[in-house]
């Protein structure tokens, strides 16, 4: 197969990743981004080992550790009493056992390393303010139809353009996300406002009825990201943007831990955010011979085990991969989705399946629960010890 014209929809991690990886291997690509400036909302994301690798193999190691956090482990703890139920070693651990680092980091931080690199790859590769409408296909190629009228074409596409995707919608027709009946607190908080010993630089989970709060530090140990979901029979909204009371979030979690307490209190009272999850059941496709998709457009994936962002930097690295590999575009789309359906299924499903392990409301019963499960052993095994780089692809 020759270098086909690849066209992503997307500028979001997962496109830009793959839009990396294929300008390496010497592709022509073009990027469509509606949006008018490349920004990316104030949010921590953690970065397992399985994804890590990628970011290094970009020639971007250095430039992550030089913005993330490496945290010690992973905590579970009681809303409550703060007794810890479980705990996943990372720090040292982590490295030694899958060679690479975990990271904390802020996506804004992150995002910026990845359009960097692809504008240092081709300086014209990304387009912004451009809005994808839909798309055709033929044997030849594709063709991309943007909302003012104007349209691209090229022999691939490759839809990175979210949970809303128009590139999924014509490929798979209506898929509408559902609603899972949470809604998810966010904020920063800068580390100068809270207690030094507050908390090591790990990840702490705290689990509770109806809800539960992930905490952790982005940006150098500078902010702190705090995550907070809770069951609601109706969402109030969907955008990463609409503001909340403060009042509303103090009241979600009364009677919650002292440090759950400290951490609400010295957040902005205007800076209070809320969104609705919603998901979908896995595909068994999400190819066309000339189309595929990547990230939440194609397994759009709860925060639950902290692999969003990690699927979508696997999604690109593989999906390069199998261009080098196939010997046809249609060849290299079946490839990748032969290779990456299954395992992101179960990342979706388990994922969802961490909501109820979370919200166990009885000491004992959560104790029992967690005692089951082996996290650090089960994750270790399938999750953080996948290469994406060397992964047969068959």
């Amino acid at each position: 197969m020759g270098r086909p014209r690849i066209l992503i929809v997307g500028a979001g991690i997962g496109g830009l990743t793959a839009a990396a990886s294929l300008l390496r291997g010497g592709y022509r690509v073009k990027v469509f981004e509606q949006a008018e400036v490349l920004e990316e909302i104030g949010a921590g994301i953690q970065i397992s080992a399985n994804a890590v690798k990628v970011v290094r193999d970009l020639g971007l190691g250095d430039a992550l550790e030089a913005i993330a956090v490496r945290p010690a482990r992973y905590l579970f703890r009681r809303f409550d009493t703060g007794e810890v139920v479980q705990e996943i070693p990372l720090g040292a651990r982590h490295l030694a056992d899958h060679g690479a680092p975990y990271y904390h980091v802020h996506r804004a931080d992150f995002h910026r390393l990845l359009v960097e690199k692809v504008r240092q790859l081709d300086p014209e590769a990304i387009e912004l303010g451009r809005q994808v409408e839909g798309f055709s296909e033929s044997d030849a190629g594709v063709v991309v139809r943007f909302a003012d009228g104007g349209q691209a074409e090229g022999e691939v596409l490759i839809g990175a353009d979210g949970i809303k995707s128009p590139v999924r919608r014509e490929l798979l027709g209506d898929t509408p996300a559902h609603y899972t009946g949470d809604v998810a607190w966010r904020a920063l908080v800068p580390s100068e406002r809270l207690p030094a010993d507050i908390m090591d630089p790990i990840v702490t989970v705290w689990c509770g009825p109806k809800r539960h709060v992930v905490m952790y530090y982005v940006r150098g140990g500078a902010l702190l990201n705090f995550v907070a979901t809770v069951e609601r029979e109706m969402p109030v909204g969907e955008s990463w943007t609409l503001k909340r009371p403060w009042s509303e979030l103090k009241a979600d979690f009364e009677g919650w831990h002292a440090d759950v307490q400290t951490v609400i209190d010295a957040i902005d009272r205007d800076a209070c955010y809320q969104w609705a999850l919603n998901d979908r059941q896995p595909v068994a496709r999400w190819s066309s011979d000339r189309a595929t998709l990547l990230g939440d457009s194609a397994h759009a994936t709860l925060p639950y085990m902290a692999q969003g962002a990690v699927m979508a930097i696997e999604d690109g690295a593989v999906l390069a991969r199998c261009f080098g590999q196939a010997g046809s575009v249609p060849e290299a789309l079946d490839l990748y989705q032969r290779n990456r359906i299954g395992r992101t299924s179960r990342i979706v499903l388990e994922s969802a399946g961490m909501r109820g392990l979370y919200r166990i409301e009885n000491e004992e019963e959560m104790r029992r629960a967690f005692a089951q499960k082996d996290l650090a052993k089960a994750r270790g095994e399938w999750l953080y010890s996948y290469d994406p780089l060397t992964v047969p692809l068959t």
